[in-house]
């Protein structure tokens, strides 16, 4: 059963959502304010955290970069919807995903469902072997990345994405199926998450020997590693 810890001071939705999380066979945990999130999210082990924006003590944006120097775990963040600041702030900072208030059930349980079978298929399948790309070794069940001979500290989001573009270096990876593979929904007009998961890919990696990008944009396209 996969565990879920929800942080959302909204009590009559967190109900709601409780009701409708473990009719769908999660294991929902509930907290009410940031710091008590924070707290629960450092302490425990969770396959996913959904992560409201506006919280009382320490709002959504706080909680998570205090995370991020911790621990991985998938956030799916709940944001106001039309807030597009508030979107690409989240992705900046390390959220997996995000989904606008108020949201339909069925597709937050698809989201949810996405990022934890994506995370579990990465760490659980202990029959995949370190992969070597130039000065990168990825190791998909560690779920793992060196650079020169560096840990690079990566989300899961940025993980599958780093893997899908260098499995498939001096291709183009259009920016649909990225989305299908990396994010599990369909890419939608208008939504920067790959844009955004990509810039923060490339902020963490240290620059080639050579001198060369190690990423390309064709804009409107996607994007081609280099070999």
């Amino acid at each position: 059963m996969s565990r879920i810890l929800l942080i959302d001071d909204d009590l009559g939705l967190s109900e709601l959502l409780a009701q409708l999380l473990e009719l769908e066979g999660f294991e929902l945990t509930l907290a009410h304010d940031g710091q008590a999130g924070l707290d629960l999210a450092v302490e425990r082990a969770f396959d996913l955290i959904l992560l409201d924006v506006m919280l009382p003590k320490l709002n959504g944006f706080e909680v998570l970069r205090a995370l991020r120097t911790k621990k991985q775990t998938p956030v799916l963040m709940l944001t106001a919807r039309g807030d597009e600041i508030d979107r690409v702030v989240g992705l900046e900072i390390g959220a997996d995903d995000y989904l606008p208030k108020p949201f339909n059930d069925r597709e937050l349980v698809a989201r949810i469902r996405a990022i934890i079978r994506r995370t579990h298929v990465q760490q659980d399948d202990k029959t995949q072997n370190v992969h070597n790309f130039g000065d990168l070794k990825l190791d998909p069940a560690r779920q793992e990345v060196h650079c020169q001979e560096q840990l690079i500290v990566l989300t899961g989001t940025e993980f599958s994405l780093l893997f899908e573009l260098v499995q498939n270096a001096g291709e183009l990876a259009s920016k649909e199926t990225l989305s299908e593979k990396v994010l599990g929904k369909k890419l939608m007009p208008f939504d920067r998450s790959l844009d955004m998961h990509l810039s923060n890919l490339r902020k963490k990696m240290p620059e080639r020997i050579d001198g060369r990008p190690r990423v390309k944009t064709i804009r409107g396209k996607g994007y081609i590693w280099l070999p």
